[in-house]
């Protein structure tokens, strides 16, 4: 478990932010980075309670995160888009109804604008392998159709997240992606809009 109490004795002299100093958001600054330093490991503690989660599947999420992370590798895709295959589920635990968005906002900070528009569509166009069977629009997907990532989220749920619930196919292990995890979260993080 990651240790995310703050040190008792270092605090900022204030109770209401209005009357805080230099000196109290300084503290607060250099705690904040200290504790975002760590960002990883609690992104990697979050992925590993995946794991028994969701039954009905014949694998777990942290299985199917795996699988999909292990299809991008083998398919050459970028260090980023990788560790975004890994963990495009981590928000299923929190957030069931809204997952993509809570995933690709952990993202965002440290992924391509692309990167974090995929994660963040792929529960809407993952819709398109089982919308239908519910009386829905399988194709609402096509809403994105002129958009220029609108094929590459097709591709990201086609190649690696729709195929990766099979439990004899063989996933790196969690270990083998954690360094790429790693790279990634201690990337300076990008200004909101950059790419």
């Amino acid at each position: 478990m990651v240790d995310v109490k703050q040190s008792a004795t270092e605090t900022v002299s204030f109770t209401s932010m209005a009357a805080g100093t230099r000196e109290d958001y300084e503290l607060l600054e250099r705690l904040e980075a200290e504790f975002a330093a760590s960002t990883a490991d609690r992104v990697l503690e979050q992925l590993r309670g995946l794991a028994g989660s969701l039954g009905g599947y014949k694998i777990d999420r942290l299985e199917h995160s795996l699988q999909s992370a292990t299809r991008a590798y083998r398919d050459d895709a970028d260090e980023e888009m990788v560790v975004a295959a890994l963990l495009h589920d981590i928000g299923d635990l929190l957030s069931p109804h809204n997952h993509s968005e809570l995933a690709a906002a952990v993202l965002r900070p440290y992924v391509s604008e692309r990167t974090y528009w995929i994660v963040r569509q792929h529960g809407l166009f993952q819709s398109y392998y089982y919308a239908h069977h519910f009386g829905n629009d399988r194709n609402a997907r096509d809403r994105y159709i002129d958009h220029p990532w609108y094929q590459d989220a097709v591709d990201f749920c086609h190649r690696w997240d729709q195929s990766s619930f099979d439990p004899e196919y063989e996933s790196l292990p969690l270990e083998f992606f954690e360094p790429m995890v790693r790279r990634l979260f201690a990337r300076e993080p990008f200004s909101a809009g950059r790419e």
